[in-house]
């Protein structure tokens, strides 16, 4: 872990879910390193491994196996009725089996509390095993998710109200949902709709139309019999993250309601599915997609994110009712240009940030020259967001700041929200740290003195040169 600290995690992070399961008194050493591998990995690649218990693993892959056979008995093409585009409004009645040949899948929702009926109202055979690979991969995100708040500084279980309970009430329906995919079954017709995209060493890779998507889950778990699950890294590089997973081995990623509910603290995973090496397979590839959903009569607030004293920008400040927001659509390129993923951006200027490219447009109107105390300041400010950017990326800590207003008593305080980001960051004490809007003057000053004794010195001597 330590040798990993200074440049971020090589490749996925790895963490057994035993050890981030929490437990009463102070958090143990295996708890700390593996949350900070989890929220290490969800900042640089937006997922994870997570390693479960050898029985666990064999549970799910006799799940796999019975997806395999379910999906392998059923008709090549499927009935008019059974095709679905994916209706948000439906989103936590799903039950059954649906097809969407579009993207060359097709689904078998389990929900506990809905029984799913043929149109012709006889009982279907579902996959076997549904109810206790349900109930494991429930357990498990729910475990994640308070791994997840705790490296957020969040009180314990903070999401409990806009969960299921456990175990559902009379005559309540679960709102996550266990679902098993096949992506691409041979004899599955009237799929013709592919893209195809060329990867950097000239291959040919093909992805289903419209398939690089969010999902609305606050948490997916995945586990499938073949590689072919691709995220888009922090880089906009798209990260094949199941290429090696072991027998208990699953991948996890954040959805949009996590990154609501969290004030875009968390990114969500943008995902897609090859299917260009199942061509010749004869089955095709099986899925087992948990999705931790939240309840539809409750909100997504960022009121734990504030209690914790992180900043919430305008557009998370008001609460979304969750039935509102899963029927809204979500384009991706509005959240991928978004400024507020401050270090893993796709930078407008040389340093990575945003505000000097706005600066020198605004400088190339004016006639006359800045002041030299003035240049001075705005020197110091690029200097010092190049510096504190420079060290989060190295660590792969995902920045994020607070706004000047809430941020006036955080400077001198060690207990405060930026003090744990200065923590990680091993920023030196006394030094105040930086934020996109301007900390006083002197500040600023005496940041550059401390690190670069001079350096006021030397910027004086070349305002002053002709």
């Amino acid at each position: 872990m330590g040798a990993m600290a200074g440049t971020g995690l090589p490749s996925l992070g790895r963490v057994k879910l035993t050890d981030l399961i929490a437990s009463e008194g102070l958090p143990s050493d295996s708890y700390k390193i593996s949350i900070s591998t989890l929220s290490q990995s969800l900042a640089q690649y937006s997922a994870a491994i997570i390693q479960l218990p050898r029985g666990d693993g064999s549970l799910l892959r006799s799940g796999l196996e019975s997806a395999r056979l379910y999906f392998h008995q059923r008709t090549s093409y499927p009935a008019a009725d059974m095709v679905h585009a994916n209706d948000s409004r439906e989103w936590c009645k799903t039950s059954g089996y649906y097809a969407d040949p579009q993207q060359w899948q097709e689904t078998y929702d389990y929900r506990p509390g809905l029984t799913p009926m043929e149109p012709n109202n006889t009982m279907e055979f579902p996959p076997a095993g549904l109810p206790d690979i349900c109930v494991l991969l429930g357990k498990a995100t729910r475990d994640i998710l308070d791994a997840i708040s705790f490296s957020l500084n969040l009180r314990s279980s903070p999401f409990t109200e806009i969960l299921d309970n456990v175990p559902l009430r009379n005559r309540e329906i679960s709102s996550s949902v266990l679902s098993v995919c096949c992506h691409s079954r041979p004899s599955f017709q009237g799929a013709q709709h592919h893209t195809l995209t060329t990867q950097d060493d000239g291959q040919l890779v093909m992805f289903p139309d419209h398939e690089h998507q969010f999902d609305k889950s606050l948490l997916t778990l995945v586990k499938a019999d073949k590689a072919g699950l691709h995220i888009r890294d922090f880089n906009g590089h798209w990260i094949l993250v199941d290429g090696d997973l072991g027998p208990h081995e699953a991948v996890v990623y954040p959805g949009l309601a996590l990154y609501q509910a969290t004030a875009g603290y968390v990114s969500p995973a943008l995902h897609r599915t090859e299917i260009s090496n199942l061509q010749n397979n004869m089955y095709g590839r099986y899925s087992l997609t948990f999705k931790l959903m939240p309840k539809s009569m409750t909100s997504l607030t960022c009121s734990e994110m504030r209690a914790a004293g992180h900043g919430v920008e305008a557009q998370f400040q008001l609460p979304i009712p969750v039935d509102d927001f899963m029927q809204r659509s979500h384009p991706t390129d509005q959240l991928f240009n978004r400024q507020s993923f401050p270090s893993y951006n796709f930078p407008a200027t040389q340093d990575g940030s945003f505000k000097p490219l706005l600066k020198r447009r605004k400088n190339n109107s004016r006639c006359k020259p800045l002041p030299p105390s003035k240049r001075l300041r705005l020197e110091a400010q690029r200097v010092l967001k190049e510096r504190v950017q420079d060290i989060a990326d190295k660590k792969g800590i995902k920045l994020r700041f607070c706004n000047l207003k809430e941020c006036e008593g955080h400077i001198q305080s060690l207990d405060s929200p930026c003090g744990s980001t200065r923590m990680e960051i091993g920023w030196p004490p006394g030094v105040p740290f930086v934020h996109p809007h301007d900390l006083p003057n002197k500040a600023k000053l005496g940041f550059l003195e401390a690190y670069e004794p001079g350096w006021t010195a030397s910027q004086d001597m070349e305002n002053q040169s002709p």
